[in-house]
């Protein structure tokens, strides 16, 4: 059954998360998510486990002026910052924020996806109320180095299998570059990255290159003859 989101699918296709280290800075971080939106990015997360709630705040309004209302904006893990940023909502992970509460504190018209690495995962998001997650964030589901803590990879016949269960649109995570778009696509998700695209010489080149190999494979078969 396919359940009432705010993130329709195609918002998802290219998802960049912010790493202010790899960008060099909150200036890089901002330059970047300008050019890779020009680029074709269609959501950005703001995220930075290593700054403290004063200096997040400062990042995510910058990023979100940036934007412009371009794209999606949402936070990584801090529910609570949503409303001061201006941002769209927020995404959780499996350790972060109970959902329910998450969607009590953002309120009925903001965005919030929530991460899974299993099948179990996703039935536990099933049993929640209707509304209160939009998509999945699905992976690691190749190795990655972004994410020290991360979970081990699932790879892509897991994030298939995740895709094929879920009623919320997902984005893949972990790995996801353009050797790896076309596997995204062919499971039926969108691209989450990271180091494809931030501290990169041209994010918006980046960007492009990334689109146009998961479009190659997720268009129907007779177009690509």
């Amino acid at each position: 059954m396919t359940r009432s989101t705010r993130t329709p699918a195609e918002t998802l296709t290219c998802y960049l998360v912010t790493d202010t280290r790899l960008c060099g800075g909150i200036d890089e971080v901002v330059a970047t998510v300008d050019a890779a939106i020009d680029g074709g990015v269609t959501f950005v997360q703001v995220r930075d486990p290593h700054a403290d709630d004063e200096t997040f705040l400062a990042l995510a309004r910058r990023v979100v002026d940036t934007v412009a209302g371009r794209v999606p904006v949402v936070l990584n893990d801090r529910v609570h910052l949503v409303c001061a940023s201006g941002a769209d909502g927020a995404h959780i992970g499996q350790d972060d924020a109970d959902p329910l509460v998450a969607r009590q504190l953002l309120g009925s018209k903001a965005i919030l996806g929530l991460s899974v690495q299993t099948l179990d995962h996703v039935a536990t998001a099933m049993a929640l109320p209707d509304g209160t997650i939009d998509h999945l964030g699905v992976g690691p589901v190749w190795g990655q180095q972004t994410k020290l803590d991360a979970a081990a990879p699932g790879g892509p016949e897991l994030l298939a299998r995740i895709c094929a269960a879920s009623p919320w649109p997902c984005v893949a995570i972990g790995g996801v570059g353009p050797e790896t778009a076309a596997q995204v696509a062919t499971a039926g998700a969108g691209m989450a990255v990271v180091s494809a695209i931030c501290g990169t010489p041209d994010p918006r080149a980046a960007t492009r290159a990334l689109l146009e190999a998961h479009r190659r494979a997720a268009q129907p078969e007779q177009e690509k003859r």
